[in-house]
């Protein structure tokens, strides 16, 4: 049982050790010019999403093409699958 239990203590001083050996390398100081959340804000401002810029089309040309789209529809309204709301 005593064997046990120095076995038990030597994993506990290496686990300690290691720990410390981890530990002494940081620098807990808190001089850095920016903080952690400073970070976060310019990370989000640099990746933020800019929608594309859709080009501006006349009245008339805005009726052309729904008046396209609409005669497409039509064609294939001959629909297989009327459950799909395509039927009128």
């Amino acid at each position: 049982m005593a064997k046990r239990e120095n076995e038990d203590e030597d994993e506990i001083n290496l686990i300690n050790a290691e720990f410390e050996s981890m530990v002494e390398g940081l620098a807990l100081d808190e001089s850095s010019p920016t903080t952690y959340l400073d970070e976060l804000d310019q990370f989000e401002k640099v990746n933020r999403f800019t929608p594309p810029v859709i080009p501006k089309r006349s009245i008339i040309q805005q009726y052309k093409d729904a008046r396209k789209a609409i005669v497409k529809w039509f064609r294939n309204s001959g629909n297989q699958n009327p459950e799909d709301g395509l039927s009128i």
